[in-house]
């Protein structure tokens, strides 16, 4: 199903819904409706948002299933935070505590993990 025009083409203002319609039934429903939060995404960006609830919005799964790079993947989460009209990374990173955050210093000096993947849990991004 293709998606409905967010903004008219004239003048580029928003559009409204006036009329619901069920082809079933032969119902219509008017009034104003709203488009809601979702309509102004791209269908890249929908299809993103839809695989991001499948994998539990767990990012290695989506690097695996998109055969994309970590920062590309966060980098269009990014974009899709900002076309919903909120700035990514404004909410406080979670604090880990000391000892959790020495072990994520050991595990890289002992080779168990990634210099990346060490930041990922510094930055809250990874448990």
């Amino acid at each position: 199903m293709p998606l409905a025009l967010t903004r008219c083409p004239v003048c580029r203002n928003e559009l409204s819904v006036q009329r619901l319609h069920c082809s079933l039934c032969d119902t219509t429903i008017e009034g104003n409706f709203s488009l809601g939060q979702f309509a102004g995404l791209t269908p890249e960006q929908i299809d993103f948002i839809v695989t991001f609830v499948r994998v539990e919005g767990k990012l290695n799964r989506m690097e695996a299933e998109l055969g994309l790079s970590y920062p590309t993947i966060r980098n269009r989460l990014h974009e899709i935070i900002r076309a919903l009209g909120y700035e990514p990374g404004k909410e406080e990173a979670p604090t880990l505590d000391e000892n959790r955050r020495r072990a994520v210093l050991n595990d890289l000096e002992a080779g168990r993990i990634s210099a990346e993947q060490a930041m990922r849990i510094l930055r809250g991004e990874e448990v």
